[in-house]
C-alpha cells in the first residue's frame, strides 16, 4: 500500500493498494479488490477484509460505487449502508462522520483523495479522462462546502503520460479541458494524455494551493508487478481501492 506524506502529516487515515498481499489467482492476482471481473467473489471479500483492517476501518464501513466516468458527487451519512450506495452511479464520495472510509476504485484512471484538515471531512474521487473531462475534480472540490485553500489533496498511481496514448479526439477534449495548458505531449507519433496535469491544474483552477498536492507516483500500466491495468491487460485485470478515512475535527 502506497501513502501519501502530506496526507500522513494531518493525521488523515487512507492508501492507495498495490495488487501485492491479497489471494486471488491471475490475472487479478493477488489484491483484487473489485467484483464482477471474473475472479472469486470469496477471494475478493477476503482480499477487501485484508485491506480494511489494514485502514483500521471496517468492511461496512468502507464505501464505493458503481463508477460511470462521469461528474457525480455523492455524500455518504453514518446511516447509509455499503452495500446498497454499492449500486448507485457515481464517481465521487464525500464523507464528513468520523470512521467514514471513501473510495475510488482504479485500474489505471486516477484516484484523488481530498482532506479539509480543520473539520477532518474527505473525499475521494474517480478521475479516468472522460470524468476528468467533465470536471468530476472540480466538483468535488466544490461538495466540500469548505474553503478550498484549506484543503489538501493526494494524487494516486495512475497510467502516466508515456504510456496514454490517446487518439486526437480524446486529445482535443483533454486540451479543452485543460483552456491550453500543455496536458497533452505531441512529440512522436501519437499524442499522449497527461491526466495527472490535468487534475492538478482542475484542482489549482478550484482553488486548491499548488502546494496543498501530493503526487505519491506510481505508473500502473508500466509497473506490472506493482499495479493493475485495464489497458495493459486488455480489460482481464483487478481493481485497486484507494481510501481516505474521514475523522474527527481538530
Amino acid at each position: 500500500m502506497l501513502h501519501s506524506t502530506l496526507l500522513e502529516r494531518h493525521g488523515f487515515r487512507h492508501g492507495f493498494a498495490t495488487r501485492i498481499g491479497g489471494v486471488s489467482a491471475a490475472p487479478f492476482d493477488t489484491l483484487n479488490l473489485g467484483f464482477h471481473l471474473g475472479d472469486d467473489d470469496d477471494a475478493v471479500r477476503r482480499n477487501r477484509l485484508r485491506f480494511a483492517e489494514s485502514l483500521g476501518v471496517s468492511v461496512d464501513r468502507l464505501f464505493e460505487q458503481r463508477q460511470v466516468h462521469g461528474n457525480e458527487v455523492r455524500e455518504v451519512t453514518r446511516s447509509d449502508r455499503a452495500e446498497e450506495l454499492a449500486n448507485r452511479e457515481g464517481d465521487a464520495l464525500v464523507a464528513r462522520d468520523e470512521g467514514i472510509a471513501v473510495a475510488a476504485r482504479t485500474a489505471d484512471c486516477v484516484p484523488v483523495l481530498i482532506a479539509h484538515p480543520p473539520s477532518g471531512d474527505v473525499a475521494a474521487v474517480h478521475a479516468g479522462w472522460r470524468g476528468a473531462v467533465a470536471g468530476v475534480v472540480g466538483r468535488a472540490v466544490m461538495s466540500m462546502e469548505h474553503p478550498p485553500g484549506e484543503l489538501v489533496a493526494a494524487i494516486g498511481p495512475h497510467i502516466r503520460v508515456g504510456a496514454f496514448e490517446v487518439g486526437e479526439e480524446v486529445a482535443r477534449e483533454l486540451e479543452r479541458a485543460a483552456g491550453g495548458h500543455p496536458v497533452v505531449e505531441r512529440e512522436g507519433a501519437k499524442p499522449h494524455g497527461d491526466l495527472a496535469a490535468l487534475v492538478r491544474l482542475q484542482l489549482h483552477h478550484g482553488g486548491v494551493p499548488s502546494t496543498a498536492v501530493d503526487d505519491v507516483g506510481g505508473c500502473t500500466h508500466d509497473e506490472a508487478q506493482l499495479f493493475f491495468s485495464h489497458r495493459r491487460e486488455r480489460g482481464r485485470t483487478g481493481r485497486h481501492l484507494s481510501v481516505i478515512v474521514a475523522r474527527r475535527s481538530q
